[in-house]
């Protein structure tokens, strides 16, 4: 048997997709699909069956995937020892799944140390779906993924930062600067993010203390809050310190610790299941996780303009 027939339906499975498993193999769509019919003619099994856009597998196709993917996984990191992936050579597309912040703050340093070792790999972000991201990182939709979320234990990770909170404000507030109790906390009026992927973590935070927060208002992004904190000296927002650090460079902007105990939300980079091209993963998945490690973040560049009063 053709050992490019196992390929193509290996890629086949783990995305679902034949427009998918074409991309990620570097051929045609019209080239998968004419692999998939000799390999049904090979093992006299449908494998697959569309079901919208979406190509399921069958039993036998369940049953014979474990086998053939371990198979070309052995193979690969055979040949990734023989001939060793060479990023300064590469010209790879790879896949990097970041929230607004993850692709405000850390998305420039992984730019830079990526470009320093291969100067002609692609990279393309895609923005974060956490429901969405165990199928990306199982059908190998993405390559890398930076979140807060859990995801299966099935797939590698590492931390690669600790987030503490803090309460940010207007510096005209009049809780700004001082020490901030948890009756006064929750008092204020706060404004919330809906795409902040911490605020399971600090709202169970802030049911341990007692204190449920009835924001008086909600924004959708996280570049939204210092026009309307420095517009607003009477609204408190809850996020990453580091965040608001970089806000108040330009920003009328102060920080105050929280009057409660919330452990530090833990941000970790993920990487994909899928087999292929495992040499190349090896080498972004720890080029991605020195990057950020090593950064501040560029939260800064969410700048005031010439009306802002510095901090």
């Amino acid at each position: 048997m053709d050992l490019n027939l196992i390929r193509v339906f290996v890629a086949v499975y783990e995305s679902r997709s034949l427009t998918t498993a074409a991309r990620r193999l570097y051929v045609t769509q019209p080239a998968v699909s004419q692999a998939l019919g000799r390999l049904r003619r090979e093992l006299d099994d449908a494998l697959f069956r569309r079901a919208g856009r979406t190509m399921e597998p069958t039993p036998f196709a369940d049953a014979v995937y474990p086998g053939f993917r371990e198979a070309i996984a052995g193979i690969d990191r055979t040949l990734d020892a023989v001939h060793r992936f060479d990023p300064a050579d590469s010209r790879r597309l790879f896949r990097i799944a970041l929230s607004e912040l993850g692709e405000i703050g850390w998305f420039p340093s992984i730019l830079t140390t990526v470009r320093a070792e291969a100067p002609d790999v692609r990279l393309e972000v895609v923005t974060l779906d956490p429901a969405s991201l165990p199928d990306w990182l199982a059908r190998g939709t993405v390559d890398l993924a930076i979140t807060t979320a859990t995801m299966p234990a099935a797939f590698d990770r590492v931390l690669v930062k600790s987030q503490p909170y803090a309460a940010v404000m207007s510096t005209r507030n009049p809780l700004a600067g001082g020490t901030l109790d948890l009756d006064t906390y929750a008092q204020a009026a706060h404004v919330t993010v809906a795409s902040d992927s911490g605020r399971p973590m600090l709202e169970a935070a802030q049911r341990r203390a007692g204190v449920v927060i009835q924001p008086q208002v909600a924004v959708s992004h996280f570049a939204t809050l210092p026009p309307v904190l420095a517009a607003d000296p009477g609204l408190v927002a809850t996020l990453p310190d580091m965040i608001a650090a970089g806000w108040a460079q330009t920003w009328p902007i102060s920080l105050t610790p929280l009057p409660f105990d919330m452990p530090p939300v833990e941000l970790y980079l993920y990487r994909r299941a899928t087999s292929q091209q495992t040499g190349a993963l090896d080498w972004l998945f720890s080029t991605v996780a020195r990057a950020v490690r090593g950064s501040t973040g560029q939260f800064f560049v969410i700048h005031g303009d010439s009306g802002a009063t510095p901090r």
